[in-house]
C-alpha cells in the first residue's frame, strides 16, 4: 500500500499509544450516552470552542457515523467530529479534535482520523478540510502529521476573519485542505 492510500474498514480499532503505563485505547463511534464525556473532555482542551452538551448529545447520536472516540478503560480521552459536506461528498469536514492532556504527543488524533477515513461511510472522501485558528498550533501540527501520513498535499486559506464572528471575541478561522488522497479497501 502506497502511504498516500487510507484502507477502508468500518471495525473498532485498538491501538497502541506507546505508553505501557496507559491502557488499550478503543477507537469507536460514540453513542449518546458518551456526550456528556465527550463535553467534559473539550472543556479539558483549550483553546477548543466548547459547545453546548445538547451539541454533542446530537453529534454522538446523528452524527455517529462521521465521528469518533477514542477510549482508554472507562474514559474518553479522544474526540473528533465531522462530516461530509452535502454539496461535495469527497470533502470530509472535520469540525473539532479533542484529544487529553495526557494523551497528547501518542499522535492519537492522527490515529482517530485515520480511523474515522477508514469507515465505509466516508469512503468517498478524498479530501479533509478543517478551520484551525492561528493560536492553535497543536491543531496545525495534527493536521500536518496527518497529510504527512497519506502523503497528501495541504493548502491553507483564509476562510472566516474575526469580523464574521460579530461581537464575539474569536481569532479568524483559517481553511486547510488535505488531498487528495487515495482510498484502497482492505484486505
Amino acid at each position: 500500500m502506497k502511504q498516500s492510500e487510507i484502507p477502508v474498514n468500518d471495525k473498532v480499532s485498538e491501538i497502541d499509544v506507546g505508553n505501557p503505563n496507559t491502557p488499550p485505547t478503543l477507537l469507536q463511534a460514540p453513542v449518546a450516552a458518551d456526550a456528556a464525556q465527550v463535553h467534559k473532555l473539550v472543556s479539558d482542551c483549550k483553546p477548543l470552542d466548547l459547545n453546548s452538551t445538547y451539541a454533542y448529545l446530537l453529534l454522538c447520536h446523528h452524527f455517529s457515523d462521521t465521528c469518533v472516540i477514542a477510549r482508554a478503560d472507562k474514559d474518553i480521552v479522544g474526540f473528533i467530529s465531522g462530516y461530509r459536506l452535502p454539496a461535495n461528498p469527497d470533502v470530509f469536514f472535520v469540525w473539532q479534535v479533542a484529544v487529553h492532556p495526557q494523551m497528547r504527543g501518542a499522535r492519537l488524533g492522527v490515529h482517530m482520523l485515520r480511523h474515522l477515513l477508514a469507515r465505509e461511510t466516508v469512503a468517498a472522501a478524498r479530501f479533509v478540510e478543517t478551520t484551525v485558528s492561528p493560536s492553535n498550533e497543536a491543531s496545525r501540527r495534527m493536521f500536518q502529521r496527518f497529510a504527512a501520513s497519506v502523503g497528501a498535499p495541504i493548502n491553507e486559506q483564509m476562510l472566516f476573519d474575526r469580523s464574521a464572528f460579530g461581537e464575539e471575541e474569536h481569532e479568524e478561522e483559517v481553511l486547510l485542505k488535505i488531498g487528495p488522497f487515495a482510498r484502497t479497501p482492505l484486505t
